[in-house]
């Protein structure tokens, strides 16, 4: 297979040089991707609504190298106050409840300072 390179067309990544997502292989690797509506570059101030954003984010670049959320064996969960990871739990149950993807959280500054967190996920393409 041949590699395949995902954007979704935040502005963040033609100005970093990076793609949402790269398809390589049995695999999809998506960035680190946070709560901003991409076709408007907005914004929620609010924890919950931006995990819920990322994981549509997520799952559109996803759908669009062939796989889905329920693919994902790895995550990654990146915060910059570790007190908004909790919080979050339900909004994870809600979309990898029966997936249960390995799992590590960090906490480290953000490139914006109005992102409260940001994810980054390994997929497997589906098999058919």
């Amino acid at each position: 297979m041949t590699r395949k390179l995902i954007s979704s067309g935040s502005v963040y990544e033609s100005k970093i040089a990076y793609s949402r997502a790269v398809v390589d292989g049995d695999y999809i690797f998506v960035s680190g991707t946070t709560g901003f509506d991409y076709h408007s570059m907005t914004i929620s101030e609010n924890v919950l609504d931006q995990a819920e954003q990322c994981f549509k984010n997520i799952q559109a670049a996803l759908l669009e190298a062939g796989s889905s959320l329920e693919q994902i064996v790895r995550i990654h969960y990146i915060y910059p106050n570790k007190k908004d990871f909790e919080p979050c739990w339900p909004v994870f149950q809600k979309y990898l409840g029966n997936v249960k993807p390995a799992a590590t959280m960090f906490v480290a500054g953000l490139l914006d300072d109005r992102m409260k967190l940001e994810i980054e996920v390994t997929a497997s393409i589906l098999k058919l």
